[in-house]
């Protein structure tokens, strides 16, 4: 059985996502923690529950969501899994941020590429990975089928959608993901975005405005 917690970091208000099991195996999914506060706030959470960091995962690398990544690596010997079509968004990522004010220091060990349909397991629990381009090239969602939940880094929101005027980004592409991946998904499933608070497939079926097909 997968918990599901998740952490709000750096000015951009990015949710960070920590799944874990009752065996203490957990996956720490786009750790957007930039100031060292945030950085302890998650240790210290996963000290307090006894966990053991396993997989690094990126939904895409986008600044925001890539701030910890050096971090984590370091802090828990892990190595970092994305998608490749996302491997220029990452390696551009330090130089997004020095526009933004927010100088980091990118991570800089092995890649392992995730592929549309592969498991990523958490103990005995999996989780499907969905290919759901547009506001980033390489953009994934983690779909977990027995517990009706999707982590959807910056595809789809609370009655919104991703940006697409960021440099690789693709307007008819994220409509697509949205439509062929994410919606055929069952209404019940739990949306967890990568800012602000879940929703699910159904409601955005019924009141995105951005989507109309439904």
């Amino acid at each position: 059985m997968i918990k599901v917690e998740h952490f709000t970091f750096n000015p951009l208000q990015e949710n960070t996502y920590l799944l874990s099991n009752e065996k203490g195996e957990a996956l720490i999914i786009d750790p957007g923690c930039y100031f060292t506060a945030e950085q302890e706030t998650l240790q210290a959470h996963i000290a307090l529950q006894n966990l053991t960091p396993i997989k690094l995962i990126n939904t895409h690398c986008h600044l925001d969501h890539v701030f910890g990544n050096k971090w984590v690596a370091e802090t828990y010997n892990l190595e970092l899994y994305l998608h490749k079509d996302e491997e220029k968004v990452f390696e551009w990522a330090p130089a997004f941020g020095l526009t933004w004010g927010l100088s980091f220091d990118n991570y800089k060990g092995p890649l392992h590429f995730l592929q549309p349909g592969e498991e990523v397991n958490l103990g005995d629990d999996a989780l499907t990975i969905l290919f759901t381009p547009g506001h980033s090239p390489g953009s994934i969602s983690l779909y977990c089928k027995a517990q009706h939940f999707v982590i959807s880094g910056d595809v789809l929101f609370l009655e919104s959608i991703g940006r697409t005027d960021l440099p690789s980004g693709n307007h008819p592409q994220l409509l697509k993901s949205i439509q062929e991946q994410l919606f055929a998904l069952p209404d019940d499933t739990v949306v967890y975005s990568g800012h602000g608070p879940a929703t699910t497939i159904g409601h955005e079926k019924k009141h995105n405005p951005y989507i109309n097909t439904y």
